[in-house]
């Protein structure tokens, strides 16, 4: 390929690019960067840009609308945006865990003001909840994509440390959306185990986590990571505190101590607790 045919490709890569970020105004703090998540008008951006309820958001064909914040976590510094519009562009999510050091990637914000900046880069490193590249960004880019060379999103640029770019994982905010929490697909009732919590299994949802990884009917959760479980909402926060997406579960079964090996995916039916 010339250098004229990458150029005009990657010309025609921001293009797609600048289509789907969104500047984002909240309060009076100037203004940041959006990604059109979905086609119904959902945009993912920082939880420090959108730090108002009243947030207005730009499209890049100039349209503007008022925005109602549907999702804010300010520890993990993403919010979602919802405005009334369909039909829009919307980004290609990409697969961050797959992301190589060195790897091609591009930013585009809205730094200074500026609409659909672009800035060109490689990937420094990558792990799973945050990906860092050799990138310029300035204030504005905050909340705008990082995509693969592709064009596909696999993070969301939120700031700049040791002059390297900061983005939070596509996987991260795919979680966020799920509402950040990774279920294992069990209906569960806390037992006494000789003085000690467990959970009994009393159903297993059917294609769940749990089902794959083998449990059944009858078995008693006692531990995660090795921890033990002293109060029933222990289950819940050690698997959201990993960041494994295969777990040991000490499970006994018939007297037995027994390990079994979730292995986590987005969207799997949640843990209920009766």
């Amino acid at each position: 390929m010339t250098i004229t045919a990458i150029t005009d490709e990657l010309a025609l890569l921001a293009a797609k690019l600048r289509n789907i970020t969104v500047k984002v105004r909240s309060g009076s703090l100037g203004s940041g960067s959006g990604v059109i998540w979905q086609k119904d008008g959902l945009i993912i951006t920082n939880a420090h840009v959108a730090t108002s309820n009243k947030t207005t958001v730009e499209l890049s064909d100039g349209r503007t609308f008022d925005a109602v914040r549907t999702h804010f976590d300010p520890q993990q510094d993403l919010a979602a945006l919802k405005i009334a519009a369909t039909d829009l562009n919307t980004a290609t999510i990409g697969d961050a865990d797959a992301l190589r050091v060195g790897e091609l990637v591009l930013a585009v914000g809205n730094p200074f003001g500026d609409s659909g900046a672009v800035t060109t880069g490689i990937i420094h490193t990558n792990d799973r909840r945050l990906v860092m590249a050799d990138i310029q960004l300035y204030p504005g880019n905050s909340g705008g994509p990082l995509a693969d060379c592709l064009g596909r999103v696999v993070g969301i640029n939120t700031m700049i440390a040791n002059g390297l770019a900061v983005a939070i994982s596509s996987s991260t905010v795919k979680r966020f959306l799920n509402g950040n929490r990774l279920h294992l697909g069990v209906t569960l009732q806390p037992v006494l185990v000789k003085r000690s919590l467990g959970l009994l299994i009393l159903s297993v949802h059917s294609q769940s986590v749990a089902e794959a990884a083998g449990l059944q009917v009858g078995d008693v959760l006692i531990g995660v990571s090795g921890r033990s479980l002293s109060q029933p909402n222990d289950l819940s926060n050690y698997l959201n505190q990993s960041d494994s997406k295969s777990l040991p579960l000490q499970v006994l079964r018939g007297g037995q101590q027994y390990i079994f090996y979730a292995v986590f995916q987005d969207g799997k039916t949640a843990v209920e607790v009766t």
